[in-house]
């Protein structure tokens, strides 16, 4: 079934950004009953076993090597585990969801950079002009919640990790996983997501859970929503167009970040968010619209 230019250009990034921006708030909530690497491999398992569900159920095709199963592997473990212990941790120190979302916001950057190189895309000016406008729009909506004075240095170097396995991941995705079925595929990411997470948690972390229903909420919604929800939209969009423009949407992040901090944690909403807005979307319409690419 082919997807509509609506469904591809408007709707998908829609979804994805609301999922994907909740998902920072989502995790601040869950952090506070339960520690980071605890919550990802229950969040992991969970979304595993109900992509195997609906695999089996859905009879969908499965990888037809240990090459194949290989190369998804590696891609869900960059973009959905690094990512996911770095920000889950960075937010169990205490940096924000807004700040958080600010430095994933990053990433179209990185990916612009990295898929000239990797996937030789090619460029153009008004794409480079996007990507200015965007970060300058980002750095208004979140730029004055960063505090300095803070003990926060390894929650920042915690999520520039975080970025980093991201934009690598998402890469890595277009050049070797761009015919991986979504739910076999989600299935084995997540797997192999988990397998990742577990000798960290045994060795890493003084495990911590504080059952109650918000931290069932917590995980659910970050099994369900983000896990299989987001990521397959996600991974949708890369698989439709050039990676260096899905990559631009993750500037929107910030901003359902903020909305959301603002609904649930009562941090304020002024101007510069609003100009902020104004400033991404300009951004994101330069880096779509089509013109000559420079060489």
């Amino acid at each position: 079934m082919q997807m509509s230019k609506t469904q591809t250009g408007f709707l998908l990034p829609l979804g994805f950004v609301i999922l994907y921006g909740s998902g920072f708030v989502a995790t601040k909530y869950g952090l506070q009953n339960i520690s980071p690497l605890a919550f990802l491999l229950i969040r992991f398992f969970i979304a595993f076993i109900l992509l195997l569900c609906i695999a089996h159920f859905l009879k969908v095709s499965w990888p037809k090597s240990i090459k194949e199963y290989l190369h998804i592997s590696l891609a869900g473990c960059l973009t959905v585990a690094v990512f996911s212990i770095g920000v889950y941790i960075s937010i169990d120190l205490g940096v924000s969801p807004s700040i958080n979302a600010l430095i994933i916001a990053l990433q179209p950057a990185v990916v612009t950079i990295l898929a000239m190189k990797v996937l030789k895309e090619k460029i153009s000016k008004k794409h480079w002009l996007g990507l200015a406008v965007g970060f300058i729009g980002v750095s208004f909506v979140v730029l004055e919640k960063f505090d300095l004075s803070s003990s926060m240095s390894y929650g920042i170097f915690m999520s520039i990790f975080a970025l980093v396995g991201l934009s690598v991941g998402n890469l890595y995705q277009k050049k070797y996983c761009s015919n991986m079925n979504l739910f076999s595929g989600g299935a084995i990411q997540t797997f192999a997501s988990a397998f990742l997470v577990l000798p960290l948690m045994v060795f890493y972390e003084e495990v911590r859970f504080n059952f109650n229903m918000d931290a069932v909420y917590a995980i659910l919604y970050m099994a369900v929503a983000v896990s299989i929800g987001a990521l397959s939209l996600l991974y949708i969009m890369i698989e439709k167009g050039e990676v260096s423009k899905v990559s631009s949407i993750f500037y929107l992040i910030p901003v359902c970040a903020v909305i959301m901090s603002y609904l649930f944690f009562d941090e304020s909403v002024d101007l510069s968010v609003v100009a902020g807005i104004l400033a991404i979307l300009l951004g994101i319409s330069l880096i779509n619209k089509k013109g000559k690419t420079s060489e």
